[in-house]
């Protein structure tokens, strides 16, 4: 597991990254709270071992930045500490904090207290739910193969892509949890009838207009979770994806004909990344088309069907959108 550690003495950090590592860990390390923090939002530690008194920020504010900013995968916080006045643990707890170690720390302690924290993340895996409940939803078409896999692969790769002075909000809590959320967009397939949804043959206007009612039985399955979780970012995101991957750049899309950038930025994401998989995939009512030949589809959607500025960020990644399609193959 990923362990932050935040201390300004040199020699306890040392000591501390030593125990770790022998702990099979892997460590990071930083002097203080800003630069604990900065190194918590790029590479998402789990676990966060902070000193109290530090200079430029304090252990204290660090839990507190670190709990604000947090989505949906916690981070287990253990201050160290000499203190041993009840207001000031109360404080701590306060700040954020799970568990304390008083200095000097021990290395038998130290292995308890990470143990607790693992077993709260064993509790946590909300990704293999997702998407276990995306596999289930699945089963009702035969022809997916890899589908889910694959969307996972190219989501990820899109998002990471672009450009972060265009896109602020694509940060790593958002790339995490669309590549989480991605299997979920057609969830709501579980509600279409099996004489529509395998139907073999095109579908007529009657049967077309009841496949798309999908995107909103989804989206309506999601709202009731997000309402008993309303904190929870990758419900949010899982919902808007559901709704809205069917949206076109130029509103011709459904269910809402959203517009430009009111179709949220995941779904615009997950329908050049759906498009792609469905073009290259061979279904009983097409062949496969190659990669060339999908590539010039989308670059026709550009600007029409998709977000003109994905497109572009599809093709600065499209050999490695290949190299997850051919690693996923049917």
């Amino acid at each position: 597991m990923k362990v932050l550690i935040v201390d300004d003495e040199k020699l306890s950090r040392k000591t501390l990254g030593f125990f770790l590592e022998k702990l099979g860990h892997e460590v990071l390390l930083a002097e203080n709270g800003k630069q604990g923090f900065q190194l918590w939002q790029e590479l998402s530690p789990r676990i966060v071992l902070t000193d109290w008194n530090m200079p430029v920020m304090d252990g204290a504010e660090l839990c507190r930045r670190i709990r604000a900013a947090e989505g949906d995968d916690y981070t287990y916080l253990i201050m160290i500490t000499a203190r041993t006045d009840s207001n000031d643990l109360v404080a701590g707890f306060e700040a954020g904090v799970d568990d304390y170690l008083t200095k000097p720390v021990r290395k038998d302690e130290l292995a308890v207290r990470l143990k607790a924290g693992e077993r709260i993340f064993s509790l946590q895996d909300k990704d293999m739910v997702i998407f276990a409940l995306a596999k289930l939803a699945e089963t009702r078409d035969s022809e997916t193969g890899f589908h889910l896999e694959r969307i996972q692969g190219y989501s990820r790769l899109l998002a990471e892509a672009l450009d972060r002075d265009v896109f602020p909000e694509v940060n790593r809590q958002f790339i995490e949890t669309i590549h989480a959320t991605s299997p979920l967009h057609d969830v709501g397939k579980v509600g279409i009838p099996d004489r529509i949804l395998l139907k073999p043959d095109r579908l007529n206007d009657e049967e077309f207009a009841i496949i798309k009612t999908h995107t909103t039985i989804g989206f309506e399955t999601l709202q009731s979770a997000i309402q008993k979780n309303p904190k929870a970012v990758y419900l949010r995101m899982s919902a808007e994806i559901a709704r809205s991957h069917h949206e076109r750049w130029d509103g011709s899309g459904y269910p809402d004909g959203l517009q430009g950038e009111a179709i949220p930025l995941a779904a615009r994401i997950l329908a050049v990344a759906d498009v792609y998989d469905a073009l290259i995939s061979k279904r009983v009512y097409k062949e496969a088309f190659t990669h060339e030949a999908t590539r010039s589809l989308i670059l026709e959607g550009r600007g029409s069907h998709f977000d003109p500025r994905i497109v572009d960020t599809f093709l600065r990644v499209e050999d490695s959108v290949l190299a997850v399609a051919r690693k996923y193959q049917e």
